[in-house]
């Protein structure tokens, strides 16, 4: 190491003049970081996988599928911040400055939260993970309770409507009845008419009959009685014709009567026909409504019953082995240490010896 340039030969050369003075106590670091490993508290990993509560629910698309209540990664933020940390440090009567950290994580491509800690007390990590589960399930179950007391009153609502439609149903078959009663008394009504008006047409072709026998009976007398008699015979003949013509008239009113009755009767049947259709087509409309209120119905009730609630998929379990402290990596990162202080040190020995006071240290 003189006034020249130093080449790596130089470095090793110095690395194997001072080994000993590099080596020993680089190695005596590590054995003390082993044996303070060894004194340090063993701690156990303790997990659990927890899977939110779930319900059925309509997408964007229309298709209905099963949908958390809760994002699993917002859960897993909540519990990364510390959130639940004090409520749960106060229900186990933990000391919160000794309060193990919690991690959360969502596992990809799935709706699962694993949720682990570290403690030297096995137990306890798995009473806090409990502890961890039962509130967030208290959470998830109060949204769930929101959604059932929502699918319910929907449910009511739909079955009052289908209450209402159905008293609805039921006055409309009632006039329905009422106007068949109505279309059925028409139709005998006209059956009489038509009888009553076949039997006046019958009488009116009688009268009429008798009234041409009455005429031509009183020509007869006009050619064979003489002038005395003839207008005895003729005032008779008369007197009998002009009774027979009032009573075609009246008859001829009647049957005039009569025919308006019928088209009366034949409109009242048609009227009643036409509202006995209409009212058929409000009850099928009716009842088509209902078969929708019902498949609803059904819908809410399935919602209901594929309503999952959150679940604890894996109990809380600690690791086999302990997780810390890592002694063989301890062992190395002080050895490292220790090579990367020693090191420099020869070197800086070295160089002393070389340019220093003249006494080789």
């Amino acid at each position: 190491m003189s006034g020249q340039e130093p080449s790596l030969m130089d470095f090793l050369l110095v690395i194997w003049k001072r080994k000993w003075l590099i080596l020993l106590p680089s190695f005596a670091l590590a054995v003390l970081a082993g044996l303070a490993s060894f004194l340090m508290p063993r701690k156990f990993e303790v997990d659990s996988i927890i899977r939110p509560s779930m319900i059925f629910a309509q997408n964007e698309q229309g298709n209905f599928q099963e949908v958390v209540v809760v994002d699993p990664r917002q859960i897993a933020g909540q519990i990364n911040q510390k959130s639940y940390d004090r409520l749960i440090a106060s229900q186990l009567k933990i000391n919160i400055a000794n309060f193990p950290g919690l991690r959360a994580e969502n596992l990809r491509d799935t709706q699962l939260i694993r949720v682990s800690l570290r403690d030297r007390d096995v137990s306890q990590g798995s009473d806090i993970l409990l502890a961890l589960f039962k509130l967030l399930e208290k959470d998830f179950n109060r949204k769930i309770e929101v959604e059932i007391k929502s699918i319910d009153a929907q449910v009511k609502a739909n079955e009052f409507e289908i209450n209402r439609k159905n008293l609805d149903i039921k006055s409309l078959e009632i006039d329905q009845t009422r106007n068949r009663e109505e279309s059925r008394s028409a139709a005998n009504k006209l059956k009489i008419s038509e009888a009553r008006y076949e039997g006046l047409s019958q009488e009116m072709k009688s009268v009429r009959q008798r009234i041409d026998g009455l005429e031509g009976q009183q020509k007869e007398v006009l050619k064979s009685q003489p002038e005395g008699g003839t207008a005895i015979s003729l005032l008779l003949y008369s007197s009998e014709v002009q009774q027979n013509l009032r009573y075609y008239n009246d008859l001829n009113e009647k049957l005039s009567t009569e025919r308006m009755a019928q088209e009366d009767y034949r409109l009242a049947m048609k009227s009643a026909e036409q509202r006995i259709g209409q009212l058929a087509t409000q009850i099928d409309r009716l009842k088509s409504e209902i078969e929708n209120l019902q498949s609803q119905i059904s819908l809410y009730n399935e919602k209901k019953a594929r309503i999952d609630y959150a679940q604890l998929i894996k109990e809380p379990t600690p690791s086999i082995y302990p997780v810390s402290p890592k002694k063989p990596f301890i062992v190395l990162v002080a050895g490292l240490v220790g090579l990367f202080i020693f090191a420099p040190l020869a070197f800086l020995m070295e160089y002393l010896k070389k340019h220093g006071p003249g006494r080789e240290i």
